[in-house]
């Protein structure tokens, strides 16, 4: 009788500077196809690697996690060895273990941590320009904790949803309905700041459709009613713009 295959969990950080996003696309270069192509090579196997979720180009994690099935006799310590002996450096596995065959990275996923950085001083320091947003003007700080605290809780998020996100003809599902846990503003250093998000899931581009409209309400184009007002507007239309990916980060995957 043929063994069941393994499940095997990975946890994932990468600098998205440089790759496609994390799915797989026939002509360009992203973080999937790169860990599947070596582990195709390590396994002889056709292989399929199944993340948490679908970052988009230039958004870069450090708790990205991920699942493949094999009938490869390899042990963890050896794939963790091998994989990051072979992948560029801008990837790097974490951590490798056998997990539950019932376990899926996306689908028994609870929820998720995004953090988005942004640094406020005059010049922008090379090592930070492609992992932080550079804003210069003065932002009312008060105003956008206000806002992070009206986001909190279960609502419908439509006015920071992008197309595409998911198909709205279903009947079924929550639709843009989501939960958020924690949404904070962090003080990393006088001129280094990090917007902070937990929650059940994000729909396309949310978390950046949010950091746009919350600046717009730093910079006082919004005011917090206002900002309350989009919320419940559930109209993309409304809100700011989307922000920059490159500030854009994958702390954590919750099951």
């Amino acid at each position: 009788m043929a063994l069941e295959p393994r499940n095997i969990k990975l946890v994932i950080g990468y600098d998205g500077t440089e790759f496609s996003g994390w799915q797989r696309q026939n002509n360009a270069c992203t973080i999937q196809g790169e860990i599947e192509r070596l582990l195709q090579r390590m396994t002889g196997e056709d292989i399929l690697v199944n993340g948490a979720g679908r970052t988009d180009a230039g958004v870069h994690a450090e708790g990205m996690v991920a699942h493949f099935h094999t009938s490869s006799a390899i042990s963890c310590e050896d794939f963790l060895r091998g994989l990051n002996a072979m992948l560029p450096g801008a990837i790097r596995i974490f951590h490798i273990e056998e997990a539950d065959t019932s376990f899926h990275a996306r689908f028994s996923a609870v929820g998720k941590q995004y953090q988005y950085e942004i640094y406020t001083g005059t010049i922008h320091p090379p090592r930070l320009r492609l992992h932080t947003l550079h804003v210069t003007c003065s932002l009312d700080f008060f105003a956008i904790h206000k806002c992070l605290a009206i986001i909190q809780g279960t609502h419908d998020f439509s006015s920071f949803e992008n197309s595409g996100s998911r198909d709205k003809d279903a009947c079924l599902g929550r639709g843009a309905v989501r939960t958020i846990h924690e949404a904070l503003l962090l003080e990393n250093s006088s001129e280094l700041f990090s917007l902070l998000f937990h929650g059940d899931g994000f729909l396309r581009n949310m978390i950046r459709n949010l950091v746009g409209t919350l600046l717009d309400v730093g910079r006082g184009k919004i005011m917090p009613e206002g900002f309350a007002e989009i919320l419940a507007a559930k109209d993309r239309t409304m809100a700011g713009p989307t922000a920059p990916a490159h500030g854009l980060w994958l702390k954590k995957v919750f099951y």
